[in-house]
């Protein structure tokens, strides 16, 4: 079923569907939403709105690396006892 609602003089045009609606069609729902040819799709109870279906936001990689930057220091010596690790895991340098 598309809704059209009226926001600030614009027009905006959702899907809603109801929960036998949304359990038979499911499947279709997720490749609108993964398509992008909808935004988000609402499931509806009696009429009601109660559950919005949207696509989850990747971060990109590069967001997520160096999140740590400057946040702890380590020290020059951190490596001192590599051989040491190497010898108890693996009987020698690695």
């Amino acid at each position: 079923m598309l809704v059209c609602l009226t926001i600030k003089g614009g027009v905006v045009y959702m899907i809603q569907v109801n929960v036998l609606e949304a359990k038979t069609d499911f499947s279709k729902l997720i490749r609108l939403i993964e398509s992008h040819r909808e935004d988000e799709i609402r499931v509806a109870r009696n009429g009601k709105p109660v559950v919005k279906i949207t696509a989850i936001d990747k971060k990109p990689v590069s967001k997520r690396i160096g999140i740590a930057k400057n946040k702890f220091n380590i020290p020059d010596d951190f490596d001192i006892d590599n051989k040491y690790i190497s010898d108890l895991f693996c009987g020698g340098d690695l």
